[in-house]
């Protein structure tokens, strides 16, 4: 209790005045995952090593290796004097740049002037596993490329039920797996510990950078993905669970698709689902909506619903062995019909130009109902990327304080509670500015309305809405907190005005969105809709062109530029409205030789309509390229531009594109 601990024998320097009693193991250069068998107490660790990819033997040393450690007492495990199977490099001295002896890893000495703990340190202890980037003759399994190794754990089978537990045959079996080449591999060992023998886990699949793995209390193991991309918002990131199932395998079951979520009493919707049965048995379908369930023989159900309310729909899929698998579930709404947006600019589709204003307007279409111009949020952004910013369109955050506000309105909250007014409780902007300061006053009011509260206030109690979701009582709770400074509250736009794009640097893609909740009622909760225009440069940098042909991409100073084809190729740049574009400009640079040409821009595919034909010619170093559009389209579609040389075919100076202008009217 007075946070002070013992330390346990057999570690590495007990009692020694240099060396820390705490320390197990040293020599670590970047442990990575870490893993203790619990039956022998041998601990397990992934290393990432070094870079290097070739050896240099005579100056200083091996190449980079991953490693995957062992270590059955305590020790050390050689960084920085050794790598891998105690590879020693030279030792080196940088003060003259001179290298002189490799280290003996049965004596390693630590001369560094940095150096206040033991010269003379213990004997270095090899890697279990080591591998580099190229193949490794001493484990083929691993493959080649980049590395990341991960260990851990070591799997028992008699620690988990049989029923969902792994085959005996991974019975005290290590799992190790690798970050950047995204397998698993099982590792069997001698009765001792030594290494046996490596053998791929699910061969067949590549996991999205794995990057952690614990195996659940059930047997089954579960993997962590960090995803494709660096420092990004992954899309195939996720944590997963790895099932065995010997036998018969429960059908596979996607999603369910429900094509009008939302109606006026008597509410009717069809719902879908796809489901695949491995072994290609009959499949059986059992519906549930609400409290009610329903059992069909086809992947489809119709039904109506005459009672106002939110109804959770799923579906159970079953073969003929009664092995099934059930779907996540989606939410209708029986007695209010989802609004409807429509964000419009006017003229062009695709590009904002700068010093051009954007005039807009916001359609919002409320079923029968009245339009409460309060509820709508329109606001203008500016993000980076014109695929991640098409991507968001449809999926737009929805304003909570808004939402929180309606929701308020449609439950028994308006009975005790004012705005600015007190009633029988306080008013929400004294709640406001009760709590507004305290750090965790999102999850502390969410608890009070979801479970209740008394005292506070006076001696009127509130009550528990233990049926209130979860996500609805922190938009309540995100709206309250707002009223406590207006600084807090994101401003609206004007439901139709005019914008004058300001973007800032990195942050090019324009988008203009707008969010309309409903005031619900009828036992039905507020249901909103968002959408979206999102509008990008006039000017296409060469790097975001990504379907070409003919042309090759080449670097220059960290910027990717297009190099032009020696005979002919095409660029096809998606989604684009020509209305009010009078040209399109070629920017060019790095011609050593006069070039000529003729450049058509097709619409829809490289056989479409012509847009534009125009001869085209560079004289040395030449900036741009006008390209006149003779044809536009009142619609978005992608264009193709198709180059073709004139004349014989040159293989130096050819000029590079740098930038697609398009250049209004």
């Amino acid at each position: 209790e007075d946070g002070s601990y013992a330390i346990p024998d057999g570690n590495l320097f007990v009692n020694k005045p240099k060396g820390k009693p705490e320390i197990y193991v040293m020599g670590n250069r970047n442990p990575y995952r870490i893993s203790v068998d619990k039956k022998t107490g041998f601990l397990y660790w992934g290393e990432v090593g070094p870079d290097a990819a070739s050896d240099s033997m005579q100056t200083r040393g091996p190449r980079g290796y991953d490693e995957v450690n062992q270590a059955r007492k305590a020790g050390y495990y050689g960084w920085p004097l050794f790598v891998g199977a105690n590879y020693a490099y030279n030792q080196f001295d940088y003060a003259t740049g001179t290298s002189g002896a490799f280290y003996d890893p049965a004596k390693p000495v630590n001369h560094s002037p940095n150096n206040t703990g033991l010269q003379q340190l213990p004997p270095a202890q090899p890697a279990f596993i080591w591998y580099p980037y190229a193949a490794s003759p001493q484990f083929p399994q691993v493959g080649q490329g980049g590395r990341n190794a991960m260990a851990g754990p070591v799997y028992y089978t008699d620690d988990f039920p049989k029923a969902t537990r792994l085959p005996d045959y991974y019975n005290n079996k290590l799992f190790i797996y690798d970050w950047i080449r995204g397998w698993i591999r099982a590792v069997t060992m001698q009765p001792n510990g030594d290494f046996d023998k490596m053998e791929p886990f699910m061969e067949g699949t590549r996991f999205a950078a794995p990057i952690d793995m614990e195996v659940g209390p059930d047997g089954r193991l579960y993997v962590l993905e960090y995803g494709s991309g660096w420092f990004s918002k992954n899309e195939d990131a996720g944590l997963v669970r790895i099932d065995y199932i010997s036998g018969n395998r429960p059908p596979k079951v996607g999603e369910l698709k429900i094509a009008q979520s939302s109606g006026k009493l008597p509410y009717t919707f069809t719902a879908l689902v796809e489901a695949k049965d491995p072994e290609g048995d009959v499949l059986t379908y059992k519906w549930t909506i609400g409290k009610e369930t329903i059992e069909t023989k086809v992947p489809q159900l119709r039904h109506t619903i005459s009672q106002p309310g939110e109804y959770e729909v799923s579906v159970e899929v079953s073969d003929k062995a009664k092995a099934s698998s059930k779907s996540m579930a989606t939410t209708v709404y029986a007695g209010n019909v989802q609004p409807q947006l429509q964000v419009r600019v006017k003229g062009n589709q695709s590009f904002y130009f700068i010093g051009r204003p954007v005039a807009y307007e916001v359609a919002v279409n409320d079923e029968g109902d009245s339009v409460n111009r309060s509820n709508l949020f329109v606001s203008v952004d500016y993000l980076q990327g014109y695929d991640k910013a098409a991507q968001n369109m449809g999926h737009q955050q929805v304003s909570g304080a808004i939402v929180g506000k309606t929701l308020v309105q449609t439950l028994d909250c308006k009975a005790c509670h004012k705005t600015d007014e007190k009633s029988i409780g306080p008013a929400y902007i004294q709640v406001a500015q009760k709590y507004a300061a305290q750090k965790d006053a999102m999850p502390f009011l969410i608890e009070k309305i979801l479970k209740g509260s008394a005292g506070v206030w006076g001696e009127v109690a509130m009550p528990a809405h233990p049926d209130l979701k979860k996500e609805d009582a922190e938009q309540i709770v995100s709206w309250i907190l707002s009223l406590a400074d207006n600084k807090r509250v994101q401003k609206t736009l004007p439901q139709s005005g005019i914008i004058t794009p300001t973007p800032k640097k990195g942050q090019e893609v324009m988008t203009l969105q707008a969010t309309y909740t409903d005031n619900g009622g009828g036992g039905v909760r507020p249901l909103s809709h968002s959408a979206a225009v999102v509008l990008r440069p006039a000017l296409i940098d060469a790097r975001d062109l990504k379907q070409f042909s003919g042309f090759t991409g080449k670097d220059s100073a960290a910027t990717r530029y297009l190099q032009f084809p020696q005979i002919n190729g095409s660029i096809t740049v998606p989604k684009v409205d020509l209305t009010g574009i009078m040209a399109i400009e070629l920017l060019t640079c790095c011609s050593s030789a006069d070039f000529a040409g003729t450049v058509q821009i097709r619409l829809g595919t490289a056989e479409g309509a012509m847009a534009a034909n125009a001869d085209v010619s560079w004289k040395r170093n030449s900036q741009s390229i006008m390209v006149p559009v003779q044809k536009g389209s009142n619609k978005i579609q992608d264009i193709v531009i198709i180059y073709t040389l004139k004349g014989k075919e040159q293989q130096l100076g050819k000029p590079l594109l740098k930038a697609i202008r398009f250049v209004p009217q």
